[in-house]
């Protein structure tokens, strides 16, 4: 039952991922191509908001569910890890045409395929849980 919030949350996001089609490969194609501005337009929202929410979360010092100190790392130590991690994320959404929120709202939509990168997007998870001890923090 405490996860209800969690299921709703995921819901809203499925509806507007599907509403706004930034699930679709075509409009993530276009991206890629500069074709069309619709996908940096949500990507450009997503980001001025995500910056409000992280200026929000230093001025007030807000803590997450637990309780615990929301952390962020120092830019010194951040930025070689942030290039080669999303280099990584943008390989693998540019080959498979959606990140991992679009992946789950593809299978909800039939595009059974989307079963095999979710697949592997669980198997890149289990990779870097047994490799983390191992990687520059």
């Amino acid at each position: 039952m405490k996860f209800v919030k969690f299921l709703i949350a995921g819901a809203l996001f499925g509806v507007v991922m599907a509403k706004s089609e930034a699930f679709s490969w075509f409009r993530i194609q276009e991206m890629f191509r500069f074709q069309s501005f619709h996908m940096y337009g949500i990507i450009g929202t997503a980001v001025i908001l995500g910056a409000i929410g992280v200026y929000f979360i230093k001025k007030y010092n807000m803590r997450d569910l637990n309780g615990n100190p929301i952390m962020f790392f120092p830019k010194d130590r951040s930025t070689k890890r942030y290039l080669i991690g999303g280099t990584i994320f943008g390989l693998g959404w540019a080959l498979s045409g959606a990140c991992p929120g679009p992946m789950v709202v593809n299978i909800g939509y039939g595009y059974l395929t989307m079963i095999i990168v979710f697949g592997f997007a669980i198997v890149g998870t289990f990779l870097y849980g047994a490799i983390k001890d191992k990687l520059p923090h």
